[in-house]
């Protein structure tokens, strides 16, 4: 899984760098003309601006695609490293070190897991087969923990980034200061198991980054969860008494989405009963969530959890070493940047 491998990405040692790169450069200029209307010209940028909705999970996807081909560079490139470095060739390193504990299964292993196999050929012409398979798997599984020593060996900086579009906050509800480095935006579903296990990884990112980071939450209710949409009229009808962030997480953590539960959560949290009332029956903040649900349409948001961070979108169950090191990247560019700032003033 791609997101397991980003957690290994900032040991300390020798340096591999990759090219800095986005999939909406895929000419390299958004200025390109693609296409010629009459007498008016459309570039790259004007595409990827205004069908951006059309295009942004197909960039990701290839996104997706292009960071499994770098994770798998970059092992060979640390297998290449280490065998220079111990004055051997790779295929001797394989051989002498990595695979050197591997052991083949015996003859009863290989017979258990041949019945196990959906198969009316009979053991013996299948043997050698099953035998092949067996010892791959196992020197898979030797070499990935053996790279998994050179990443924590080497300072692995990928630069490599997700489809990046342009987000407006607005007005929606921001825990931590908009001008943050780094502003992590999440399109959810309170009923949405995937965005109910991801709410207390974004809580502890927040503690764990504090003021650099910037968490917006917006709505997007799916059609399948029918008391998605008034459980978020509901955290908004909250946030007019002010505690918008303490009855969204209650509502992730409790699960509880019936009307009467959005009303009791309401009083648990010492809100005015009546005026949070008033507030849920009139469908006062139906139009909010409406809005923020064109928007994820906009984008061509399709399913929920999804993030942008500092614009760059990821989607899906992601665990928290990669919502870490997402942060993470976006903060070592903006040190990046500082860094240069200076020198290209002079």
């Amino acid at each position: 899984m791609i997101s397991n491998a980003w957690c290994a990405l900032l040991a300390v040692g020798c340096c591999l760098m990759a090219v800095p790169y986005s999939i909406a450069q895929d000419n390299n200029d958004a200025s390109v003309v693609v296409a010629q209307v009459g007498n008016d010209s459309l570039t790259i940028g004007d595409l990827l601006q205004q069908e951006q909705g059309k295009l942004l999970q197909a960039r990701y996807q290839y996104y997706l695609n292009e960071r499994s081909a770098l994770e798998d560079l970059i092992d060979k490139q640390l297998l290449a490293d280490e065998a220079r470095r111990r004055s051997i060739s790779v295929e001797q390193l394989m051989d002498s070190v990595v695979y050197k504990d591997v052991k083949d299964p015996t003859e009863d292993q290989l017979e258990v897991y041949y019945e196990g196999l959906d198969t009316q050929e009979p053991y013996a012409s299948v043997r050698q087969d099953v035998l092949d398979h067996i010892r791959e798997l196992r020197r898979t599984k030797a070499r990935a923990a053996f790279v998994a020593t050179l990443r924590q060996q080497a300072h692995v900086d990928v630069t490599l980034m997700p489809p990046q579009v342009n987000l407006h906050i607005g007005d929606a509800y921001a825990n931590g200061d908009p001008s943050a480095p780094v502003v992590l935006v999440e399109f959810a579903d309170y009923e949405c198991p995937y965005c109910q296990r991801v709410n207390p990884q974004i809580q502890q990112l927040k503690k764990d980054f504090g003021d650099k980071l910037t968490v917006v939450f917006k709505d997007f209710p799916l059609p399948m969860h029918h008391s998605a949409e008034k459980a978020a009229e509901a955290a908004r009808c909250a946030g007019e008494q002010g505690k918008y962030w303490q009855y969204h997480d209650v509502l992730f953590y409790s699960k509880e989405l019936q009307v009467d539960d959005l009303k009791h959560h309401a009083r648990v949290l010492n809100l005015d009963g009546d005026k949070f009332d008033t507030c849920l029956d009139s469908g006062r903040e139906a139009e909010a969530v409406q809005k923020d649900l064109a928007e994820g349409k906009e984008l061509g948001l399709t399913g929920t959890p999804s993030f942008f961070v500092n614009g760059h979108f990821f989607s899906g169950v992601i665990d928290y070493d990669t919502l870490r090191d997402m942060v993470n990247q976006q903060l070592d560019i903006a040190s990046r940047q500082q860094a240069v700032g200076p020198m290209s003033s002079n």
